[in-house]
């Protein structure tokens, strides 16, 4: 198998991926990052990610897609554009991580794994985002906020919705 003609992603894209490929000894070590690249690129894992990585790495859609499953921060439907991750593993729970849990879906109207109407946010429990020292924590795609308080919750939301967010800027 070898690099498609065309592709689905953008050049610098595409061309991060052919050099993924090279830098490792075995094609399929390249697998994961690229994974994760066109995951933000596109925004989850479609099945033409699926096709193009596969082809790309030498290995069968089904490889790929035992990967996909096994790795809980890939994902394979769209989400919102910010994805509010709030940490409840034990030192954020011992710190009312589960309270901010609850005070996300409130405040967002959604549910674990769910995305708002306007697909601004999309909010997920996860297990632990390495701020242990800092709990309560989120991350909100690659952001971390820490030491949380429902109201300090509230202002990060407010940000990120009038696009005053760390990655907005």
């Amino acid at each position: 198998m070898s690099t498609p003609q065309t592709t689905i992603f953008s050049p610098a894209t595409a061309a991060r991926f052919d050099r993924l490929v090279a830098l490792y000894p075995v094609k399929r070590s390249a697998l994961v990052p690229m994974l994760l690249y066109a995951q933000d690129e596109v925004g989850y894992i479609s099945d033409a990610v699926v096709a193009e990585v596969a082809q790309r790495v030498g290995i069968t859609e089904l490889d790929v897609r035992n990967v996909l499953t096994y790795y809980s921060m890939l994902r394979t439907k769209p989400i919102g554009k910010y994805n509010v991750q709030v940490c409840t593993n034990i030192s954020c729970m011992l710190r009312d991580g589960y309270g901010i849990l609850e005070h996300c879906k409130k405040r967002l109207g959604i549910e674990h794994k769910g995305t708002t109407s306007d697909g601004l946010f999309s909010l997920e429990e996860v297990e632990c985002i390495g701020a242990c020292c800092w709990a309560p924590a989120i991350q909100i795609n690659y952001d971390f906020y820490d030491e949380l308080t429902p109201d300090k919750m509230d202002q990060i939301l407010e940000d990120y919705k009038a696009g005053r967010g760390k990655e907005t800027v």
